[in-house]
């Protein structure tokens, strides 16, 4: 095995090209295997369980068409098959919020009145937080935002080094430029 070559890639590498070939039973374990972490990502990202439900499967269904792609498989036989879902999940739920921020603006209904039931006012206000907080990370370069959410549900430097194409020993430095820049 050559030097920096991670086991869980060749798994994922091996498990791709068997998709290609028609194998339902390698596209169930690779999605069982990453399901957990983009649906995470997704889900901090979008702040919504079930558009970040839909967006993930999204995701997996681009990785299975890509499956069938010759350019896509010799372009990734040799690489981080879970970096290029985090980025495609990234990439597509960032869609997903230009989405719904282009919805919103066509609608121009507010939120009902939050007099009318008791506790309201505080679930307007982390409402409120919530949207402030999507706001800002979508406000943030991409890398930022990603490495920031990567982090925060758990991804280790490595990981996040992988995902974003970069030198792990960076990725303390760009954490640290990412999170000045969300304050």
């Amino acid at each position: 095995m050559a030097k920096g070559t991670d086991v869980t890639s060749l798994t994922d590498n091996l498990l791709l090209e068997q998709i290609g070939q028609g194998d339902v039973a390698s596209f169930e374990a690779l999605f069982h295997q990453h399901y957990d972490r983009v649906y995470g990502l997704l889900f901090r990202l979008l702040g919504n369980r079930d558009e970040a439900e839909d967006v993930t499967q999204e995701v997996f269904l681009k990785l299975h068409d890509h499956a069938f792609s010759r350019r896509f498989l010799q372009r990734n036989r040799e690489h981080n098959i879970g970096a290029w879902l985090y980025r495609t999940a990234t990439n597509m739920g960032y869609n997903a919020i230009r989405g719904r921020q282009r919805r919103w603006q066509r609608n121009t209904l507010l939120l009902p009145d939050p007099q009318g039931s008791p506790g309201a006012e505080k679930t307007v206000e982390q409402r409120e937080l919530e949207t402030a907080v999507r706001q800002t990370l979508t406000n943030l370069p991409e890398r930022q935002t990603q490495l920031l959410l990567m982090r925060q549900i758990g991804f280790s430097y490595a990981e996040c080094a992988e995902a974003i194409g970069v030198a792990p020993s960076s990725v303390g430095t760009l954490l640290a430029r990412a999170a000045a820049a969300f304050k």
